[in-house]
């Protein structure tokens, strides 16, 4: 046992592991003086202290010239309520309370949980929260840094010393704990760490709700959450709905670069307040059902796109303030469109302030850099094998969906943590226990991740991002799958771009291109996704990839794909741009081209894309069987030398359908039969190449009578026009 004079020393050293032993209300042994109390205080800024009791004050006596004092109480044997009056070098006199002598915040169940991995609301506990404790207002502080010799809170207020407000360490839980009084909302902060390594660190909160606006990263205090929410409407409907037989058309948008706010001859990215109002109207006009946001967690370099996050638990600073974001939603909710959000527990970034190395050991990462680093991203990965990391993102992704009513996370990198293997060498990763490549405790998080949240959001989807042929993917947890609601269909857009981008000659080549995707098409629920990642690095935009010598050329062929795309089972993803033939290649540092929507080329795009929507959402069946066989049938799909395709899309009765057929070659095709299972007159109710969207039919003809000549395995026929680059859809008239 170290003497009071040793723990006064490594208190003013800044070496001090349990502060609470010294600072703070104790009763005095026999063995030291006579029985009573003692209060001992470090106090930042302070000239004399005096110890305010109960209808009695005693002048502290200064133990160390850095602000220690101390007062002794005689014949008190029981705590009691004090202050102390404080005056400073300047001149000025504060009334203060002990923040050593409040008892703990978190409870024993809360310690127990979050070592568990288990504490579902673990973002309420840890980090900073305005609270009223014994009936005084302050902020009470809590981080998990297990290994650190000593942790403080640092800011403003004590001039950023790690010596006036050193935690506590709470058992063995390794949660560092401490309340101070009076500290209000809006003040700045981070945790000054005495390592394992005995190195000093300065970092922000892991659980942080609020920071400064990069290029700076201190935490900020929160207010506590009053946001006046009116979106209870929504959120009742939503908890209601299953989204495999929901209409989902997603619009994919960066929130910096969609569009600027032009002030004279300098532009800026709206803020959340500003953008609510204009993209509320633009996505009803578009009737686009949801929006997804590339991330938006706070995160130090735009040049990530938000892929390299440091804040997991805040909206970034650069567009506004917590509240500011939930306005944004909340203005969407009431416009009935629903927001997603990407989430990244992939990876994180190393930049020394946040999570790498946090309390001098690989706290969040693996140590080993063959499970802890991903060298093609230069970030770290997170150790899912560790409850408290879990439990960690876990309180990240619920925090999203409860605190800011996000209706769905779209997990970025999937592949990436399911494979020990991802973008490594052989020689360069480590096997499972079993000598596997499979990361064993990735898969059994995302696993618990789902589960979680449809029990505690009914509603709320989850989408992954994942290229590989891991199976069961969005099956259900309890049939060994990972629980997801939808897959990005990497193969088929990858195969159907690939499609596209050759000359309408040499398409009979690669005709199966296109019809193998229906191999598939049923293993698991599908979003089929013109993303972000096929618009940058020398990809071109979806415009510049269609063949064709002028706008007008590769704006037809553009059109016939995006009504590929719509007739095609699953639901919808398209990148911000796409909907109206952006030409430029996407630039994360400038805004759409906005002005191109004064050329017909690309005004006509737009205009088929909110028919396309409309379409889908008026046809439900559309939407209920994109994920059943029996809402497809293939009519045609062996036509190589024309490049022709039709399709049925059903619903529950025979009259309840859609045909599709598509020419994908330059050529008009007279007299083409066509089997349909119905007679009688189908009616053309869209067309790619009509004069609305931009094109150069004029003599499409609306409706079509069948004739009983039996074709392509049905009973009837249509002798059908099939001009050249255009898909069209046809309904029975009954």
């Amino acid at each position: 046992m170290i003497s009071r004079s040793q723990e006064l020393q490594l208190l003013v050293e800044a070496r001090l592991a349990q502060p609470h032993h010294y600072l703070g209300l104790h009763e005095i042994q026999a063995h030291e003086k006579s029985s009573g109390m003692v209060i001992r205080a470090y106090l930042h800024n302070a000239k004399n202290c005096t110890l305010l009791g109960p209808g009695w004050e005693i002048a502290m006596a200064q133990l160390h010239p850095s602000g220690i004092f101390e007062a002794f109480i005689p014949d008190i044997q029981q705590p009691f309520l004090y202050q102390f009056r404080i005056d400073d070098f300047q001149g000025h006199t504060r009334i203060a309370h002990d923040p050593y002598r409040f008892l703990p915040t978190l409870s024993a169940d809360d310690l127990h949980l979050f070592n568990e991995g288990k504490h579902h609301h673990i973002h309420h506990k840890l980090g900073a929260h305005r609270d009223k404790i014994q009936g005084i207002w302050g902020t009470r502080f809590a981080v998990w840094a297990p290994n650190a010799q000593r942790v403080s809170v640092v800011g403003n207020f004590n001039a950023w010393d790690g010596r006036y407000h050193p935690m506590r360490l709470l058992g063995n839980s390794g949660i560092w704990e401490l309340f101070i009084p009076h500290l209000e909302s809006g003040e700045f902060y981070k945790f000054e760490l005495l390592g394992a390594d005995r190195r000093l660190r300065l970092k922000t909160d892991p659980y942080g709700s609020h920071f400064e606006a990069p290029p700076h990263n201190t935490a900020i205090v929160p207010t506590p959450d009053s946001f006046p929410w009116q979106d209870s409407s929504w959120m009742q409907n939503r908890a209601h709905k299953d989204p495999q037989k929901q209409c989902i058309s997603i619009y994919e948008m960066h929130f910096d670069s969609w569009r600027h706010h032009v002030e004279a001859d300098y532009s800026r990215p709206y803020s959340y307040r500003e953008i609510a109002p204009i993209l509320c109207k633009y996505l009803q006009k578009m009737h686009f059902t949801h929006v997804e946001f590339m991330p938006l967690n706070e995160f130090p370099f735009l040049g990530s796109w938000g892929y390299q996050v440091t804040g997991f638990f805040a909206p970034t600073q650069r567009y506004g303030n917590p509240d500011d974001f939930k306005y944004l939603i909340d203005a969407l909710h009431q416009q009935g469109i629903g927001v997603l959000l990407d989430w990244v527990p992939g990876h994180f970034p190393k930049d020394e302030f946040s999570l790498a190395t946090f309390d001098g050991t690989c706290l969040y990462e693996h140590e080993d850099p063959r499970q802890g680093e991903h060298k093609e991203w230069g970030t770290l990965v997170f150790n899912y094998g560790r409850h408290e990391v879990r439990n960690f993102l876990m309180g990240s992704a619920i925090n999203w969906c409860d605190h800011f009513h996000i209706d769905g996370l779209r997990i970025d990198a999937v592949a990436s943590m399911l494979y020990h293997d991802y973008c490594r060498p052989s020689d360069e990763w480590i096997p499972n226990c079993y000598g596997g490549k499979e990361n064993i405790e990735a898969i059994s998080f995302l696993r618990e991740l789902n589960d979680v949240l449809h029990e505690m959001f009914p509603g709320v989807m989850t989408i992954a991002e994942e290229a590989t042929s891991f199976s069961g993917v969005t099956a259900p947890t309890r049939h060994h799958g990972l629980g997801f609601d939808f897959k990005w269909n990497m193969g088929w857009m990858h195969d159907t771009l690939r499609y596209f981008s050759y000359d309408p000659l040499f398409r009979r080549y690669h005709h199966h291109q296109l019809t193998f995707g229906m191999l598939y098409q049923y293993s698991e629920h599908f979003i089929h996704a013109f993303s972000h990642d096929e618009m940058v690095y020398g990809k071109r935009s979806l415009l510049q990839k269609m063949p064709g010598d002028s706008i007008h050329q590769k704006s037809k062929e553009l059109r016939s794909l995006f009504g590929f795309m719509w007739a095609w089972p699953g639901k919808k993803t398209l990148f911000m741009g796409g909907e109206f033939g952006q030409s430029n290649e996407w630039n994360y540092q400038q805004s759409l081209d906005w002005h191109l929507l004064a050329y017909d080329d690309h005004s006509g795009i737009q205009r088929l894309i909110i028919d396309l929507n409309t379409l889908y959402k008026k046809f439900s069946f559309l939407s209920l069987y994109d994920s059943d066989p029996c809402g497809f049938q293939w009519i045609l799909c062996d036509d190589f030398d024309h490049s022709v395709f039709a399709f049925l899309r059903k619903g529950t009765t025979t009259e309840e359908c859609l045909l599709v057929v598509c020419n994908f070659t330059p050529v008009t095709h007279e007299h083409y039969r066509i089997g349909v299972p119905l007679q009688g007159t189908w009616q053309c109710i869209l067309h790619t190449d009509a004069p609305h969207y931009g094109g150069n039919e004029l003599s499409i003809a609306m409706e079509y009578v069948t004739e009983n000549i039996p074709c392509h395995g049905q009973d009837h026929s249509l002798v059908l026009t099939l001009f050249g680059t255009s898909v069209a859809f046809f309904r029975p008239m009954v």
